[in-house]
């Protein structure tokens, strides 16, 4: 199923018609707007989507008969006059894709048959369920046209207007216009008309329909009719209805012309990171209207010449730089933000506390599930909560071994291709690259080993050992899949296993007694160095040299200054970087866990909120936080953010946490695991595997055998494809630009935007993504590369 796009046509003005309730007269305001439409000689067509009740009394049956000769079409009709979901039980129930796609497809037919205006009314309120019981509010949110809301004219008619305003703001609608009856006793027309006014919605009262006739007889049903004829016509010349449909042609045509300049504003007033500017045009940049679920609503992308609609749904191949989990729009985390920010807005943390940040740190300690964790410290972003987490595992080193930071340099141990952040702190904590290079106060205080990685080549998994480190660790291993790879019990006590423990102690004690170099902390990020490259370290390496570093204290400090009594951390405090890789951005909760190691100190984002705005939390002992134990305010943890523990981003997160944790135990990845299950032989069922992909198994073995592809590999939502380059590769090959382009132009159901690292392309979904999505963006792969 293709996914379906929001709706913008330069020659089609296309409205959705909510209303504040049931029965306040969606399909007369409906047939009054089409009437003036019609009188302007422009063309009108009203569609029904679902409809339930009799024939005789449809809506849109009811605007063919007083329409004028506006076209009308309803999608889905239910004979029973009761909610769609409850009709719906009695016959064939469409999908809500299914439902979307036929109405995007009937306007865009519109749009290129000329039609003017459209519009798409809904049934019953705005939160009236759809035929799979979603609410409507939810289930057209895809399509975001521009809302005419009917408001209600009603006793408490004001209460429900302004709530059914609301709930469309929150889920991200454009209110464009409001319309209700005039009432003399309520005058909800008055009090509606300022709250608008303030908001710069217009409102438009029309006169009351007439009664509706008490008998049901032939001479009253013609009578009614006559009345309703002569109050459409007179309705319909009212002033304030022309004024609005200009208003409403005027603002569809400026959204078109705001989207239109947007990439050349952007260029004259936006500086972007990660970004050499030289050469850039306008076409060079992404211009999103929305974003819904998996899918940005972009402008301009190249597409199908047959297609009318300005906007086209576009895969957001980076999960938003590596942010989306539950994607773009949920309502919930929506719902969620807009209560904290109602209930708190944001209060100053020091000293403080709210139920957000409390439930948050509660809530999180059970997630990561590691006995070594006990205190929670909210900061703003992943580099900043690195700096936190450097702050803590540098001073309680110090503190053990009586080192003095001031007059001597205490450096830190990781991996080469690490990237903790572009604050300068952490900066300091990756090797050389092109990141830093050219950052002035850049220094590099540390020691980078380099490793093996993990790819899928030919179609076999392989650990690939450096060409400079085959004398110490060997050859390369070739493995019959990705769990194998993981089974570190089994590997741990194998040659490679001694092999990696040997050398990676020789090197520090080198390191430390010929060099005198003094290392503050173990700095990580498990399983796979994102911005380095996407580079997937055997996770045997990684557990080794956690171990080298937790069972050897003695290589790090003289016998004076080493404690002998049992400690909650061993040799050096390991820092963990889980921005990128947890909190199941590879499947699991934590990816501290595919190495079986519990962190000392582990710092998580991104995912943390679900991508809906920006939070972190560093996570540490107990006995890290005692080293900050003192009577003197100068050895506290002296480190803050204004928005520290901000009481939005706590709400969201501990909703969008919860939510994933669900999905975890209720099967949502069942699918997945499926298509990565082994089998041991060929009479044996399929084993559940330990790692697994949203990426599927053919995919990955296809890709890995394709000419162009050096190797690939898959793990959780994370797709990466190195591709072949004659110059090696890194972060300034443009190899990966040809794929990248060719993603941009996509097929004919949607296009994707993604990201490059060199030769590196990679691809990330959330972990709501449909498995369709995925699918077709597969096709998309094999078409370029296979």
């Amino acid at each position: 199923m293709a996914p379906v796009g929001a709706g913008l046509w330069r020659t089609l003005r296309a409205h959705q018609v909510y209303g504040a309730n049931t029965d306040v007269g969606k399909t007369i305001v409906s047939t009054v707007l089409c009437n003036a439409v019609q009188r302007q000689k422009q063309r009108a067509a009203f569609l029904k989507p679902v409809s339930t009740g009799a024939l005789d009394d449809a809506d849109d049956r009811h605007l063919k008969r007083y329409g004028a000769g506006t076209l009308t079409k309803c999608l889905y009709q239910f004979d029973e006059p009761v909610s769609p979901h409850i009709a719906a039980k009695q016959k064939t129930i469409p999908r809500d894709d299914d439902l979307l796609a036929s109405i995007h497809n009937t306007l865009t037919e519109w749009a290129r048959k000329d039609i003017d205006f459209a519009l798409v009314e809904t049934a019953g309120g705005v939160h009236s369920p759809g035929p799979n019981g979603n609410s409507q509010a939810d289930l057209y949110r895809p399509l975001r046209l521009p809302i005419v809301l009917v408001a209600d004219s009603r006793l408490g008619g004001i209460s429900s207007s302004i709530s059914a305003y609301e709930s469309l703001l929150v889920r991200g609608y454009d209110v464009q216009s409001v319309l209700l009856f005039r009432d003399d006793y309520y005058q909800n027309h008055d009090y509606l008309g300022n709250f608008f006014r303030k908001k710069s919605i217009p409102l438009v009262s029309l006169p009351a329909p007439p009664a509706k006739p008490a008998q049901v007889d032939a001479d009253s049903l013609a009578r009614d009719e006559e009345a309703m004829l002569s109050y459409y016509e007179q309705a319909s010349k009212e002033s304030s209805i022309a004024q609005l449909l200009e208003e409403m042609h005027t603002k569809n045509a400026e959204r078109i012309e705001r989207l239109a300049e947007m990439s050349s504003r952007a260029q004259d007033l936006i500086w972007y990171p990660f970004t050499q500017h030289h050469g850039m045009q306008p076409k060079d940049i992404t211009v999103i209207d929305s974003a819904h679920d998996d899918y940005f609503q972009t402008y301009g992308t190249s597409q199908a010449e047959t297609s009318v609609n300005e906007l086209r749904p576009t895969f957001d191949g980076s999960a938003s730089w590596w942010t989306q989990g539950l994607g773009h729009g949920n309502p919930n985390l929506s719902l969620s933000a807009a209560y904290a920010a109602g209930r708190y807005g944001h209060v100053m943390f020091a000293g403080a506390v709210h139920e957000p940040a409390l439930t948050l740190a509660d809530t999180l300690l059970k997630t990561l599930d590691n006995p070594r964790f006990a205190k929670v410290f909210y900061t703003d972003n992943g580099s900043t909560g690195m700096e936190v987490a450097l702050k803590m595992g540098l001073r309680v080193a110090c503190e053990r071994y009586g080192w003095d930071a001031s007059k001597e340099q205490i450096s830190i141990l990781g991996l080469k291709g690490s990237y903790h952040g572009d604050t300068i702190g952490v900066m300091d904590c990756s090797d050389p690259s092109v990141y830093n290079q050219k950052v002035e106060w850049y220094r590099g205080r540390g020691h980078w080993f380099d490793f093996p990685l993990v790819k899928m080549v030919d179609g076999k998994w392989k650990v690939e050992v450096p060409d400079e480190m085959r004398k110490n660790l060997g050859t390369d291993v070739e493995f019959e899949s990705l769990d194998a790879v993981f089974n570190l019990d089994a590997r741990l006590d194998s040659d490679k296993g001694r092999r990696y423990k040997d050398y990676i102690r020789q090197t520090i004690e080198g390191l430390v007694r010929e060099r005198g170099m003094k290392f503050g902390a173990l700095i990580l990020e498990p399983v796979i160095l994102g911005a380095g490259g996407m580079l997937f370290c055997d996770p045997l390496f990684q557990r080794c040299l956690t171990d080298v570093v937790r069972d050897h204290p003695e290589i790090f400090a003289t016998e004076s200054t080493h404690h002998k009594k049992e400690e909650s951390w061993s040799g050096l405090p390991v820092i963990f970087d889980e921005v990128f890789t947890g909190l199941y951005r590879l499947g699991r909760p934590t990816s501290a866990s595919f190495l079986g190691v519990h962190p000392d100190i582990a710092v998580n984002a991104k995912l943390l909120t679900g991508g809906l705005i920006p939070l972190c939390t560093t996570v540490a002992s107990q006995e890290i936080f005692e080293t900050f134990l003192s009577p003197e305010k100068s050895d506290a943890l002296l480190h803050g953010h204004s928005y520290t523990a901000h009481p939005v981003g706590c709400t969201v997160a501990i909703e969008s946490i919860k939510t994933m944790n669900a999905m975890d135990n209720n099967g949502s990845f069942d699918q997945f695991k499926t298509n990565w299950a082994q089998r041991v032989d060929s009479h044996a069922e399929k084993l559940a595997p330990h790692v697994w992909s949203v990426w599927s198994q053919d995919l990955i073995q296809d890709l890995s055998r394709a000419q162009p592809v050096e190797s690939v590999f898959a793990i959780g939502t994370v797709l990466s494809i190195s591709l072949r380059d004659a110059q090696g590769g890194g972060y300034t090959s443009n190899a990966a630009k040809g794929l990248q382009q060719q993603l941009a132009v996509g097929g004919h159901k949607f296009n994707v935007h993604s990201r490059v690292l060199g030769n590196v392309l990679y691809l990330m979904s959330s972990v709501t993504s449909k498995p369709e999505s995925l699918q077709e963006l597969e096709k998309l792969l094999r078409t370029a590369l296979v």
